[in-house]
């Protein structure tokens, strides 16, 4: 999005207000709640403390942060790429608008304070030699190409973690119930888009008329329509799983 940067300000301006409110906030939490449930059905997953996979305690507070973040930030990529592709392509976006209070009531402030730290990751094209094994696997099951996404650019500083995770979580992550935790974001997802108060503009007559060209609006409805629908709907609700095995996972109960 560096390459369009006139294009992000003003689609961050009309999907922001999407991300505050309390709707939001309870699909958050709904997110997680039902990708972690879906797996539990079949799976036990493992928790991890430093000695475990090889790290410091201080090593291993800093990957918890950062997971932390990436808990954190999980719905908010699931429901931006959703928004965007769909407003950009003539998805239904707020076509059931939801009447109840929470949709236009404020994010509670309280929820994910405190949690997270900054990530830092590798170099772009840069893998650790004991990353490199578990990095084949993921890049195999995920189907990525051309480049790692930032949570593996950010699990990979840490190898010993990283090769531990992918040896135990792969029967997970090809098993039944990992499916269905990805189909049934998907509803979740599906329905809070279609549930929206507040509808963004960003169709192509719209972003015409606020003067961008037809070769930046054919650019960016082609790269959300193959990002939405590649890599990332395995990759986001993975996160969840990671921040689980180092009790880096956040709110779970719904209202």
């Amino acid at each position: 999005m560096a390459n369009e940067p006139e294009f992000l300000r003003y689609a961050w301006g009309q999907v922001k207000p999407v991300f505050e409110t309390e709707a939001f906030a309870e699909f958050t939490v709904a997110y997680r709640d039902t990708v972690l449930s879906e797996v539990e059905s079949g799976h036990e997953l493992p928790g991890y403390g430093p000695a475990d996979v090889g790290l410091t305690p201080a090593e291993f507070r800093e990957l918890q942060g950062q997971v932390a973040t990436f808990d954190i930030v999980a719905p908010r990529l699931a429901i931006l790429f959703e928004l965007v592709d769909r407003g950009l392509n003539g998805g239904d976006v707020g076509t059931n608008s939801d009447k109840q209070e929470a949709a236009c009531a404020p994010f509670p402030d309280a929820l994910d304070r405190d949690r997270g730290l900054a990530p830092t990751m590798l170099p772009q094209g840069y893998v650790p030699d004991d990353a490199q094994s578990a990095i084949d696997g993921l890049t195999e099951f995920h189907g990525f190409s051309g480049g790692l996404p930032s949570i593996y650019r950010c699990l990979g500083q840490w190898p010993s973690y990283l090769d531990t995770v992918w040896r135990d979580l792969e029967p997970v992550f090809e098993s039944a119930e990992f499916k269905a935790a990805v189909s049934s974001s998907e509803r979740l997802k599906t329905e809070f888009v279609e549930r929206v108060a507040y509808q963004p503009q960003l169709s192509a007559s719209v972003l015409s008329d606020v003067g961008f060209s037809n070769a930046t609006i054919e650019d960016v409805q082609d790269l959300f329509a193959s990002f939405n629908t590649g890599p990332v709907r395995t990759v986001i609700p993975a996160l969840p799983l990671y921040a689980t095995t180092v009790n880096a996972d956040g709110k779970r109960d719904r209202p």
